[in-house]
């Protein structure tokens, strides 16, 4: 059965960085594009971050853009969300999701892992 188990979140003042960790198991990886998703208090979940199964191809949302960097290591079964500038409208709770085969329907997601950014 595949698991993601997400690390990374706490508190940070804005302007700072934080990364995030997510790690798979019970499957193999590499068949598996990622995906980084945030909700904000109150609000929908968004899509923040995408990653092909290979790594060769991300997608970002346009507020994160220049600020967030997704990356993976599929010897490591692990995703990763480097954040950078961050500001309080980044405070959400951060999921990670697996989407098998690339076929863009994220049927595996993690705990979730806070992040509150602080003015």
């Amino acid at each position: 059965q595949v698991q993601l188990v997400e690390s990374g979140g706490g508190l940070v003042q804005a302007g700072g960085s934080l990364r995030l960790s997510c790690t798979l198991s019970g499957h193999t990886f590499n068949r598996y594009a990622m995906g980084w998703f945030r909700q904000p208090p109150g609000k929908e979940r968004e899509r923040v971050a995408t990653i092909s199964r290979g790594g060769g191809s991300t997608d970002y949302k346009d507020s994160v853009k220049g600020r967030f960097t997704i990356s993976r290591d599929n010897a490591k079964n692990t995703v990763y969300l480097q954040m950078n500038s961050l500001t309080p409208e980044d405070t959400a709770v951060y999921y990670c999701a697996a989407d098998y085969l690339g076929t863009n329907t994220y049927n595996y997601w993690g705990q979730g892992t806070q992040v509150t950014v602080s003015s």
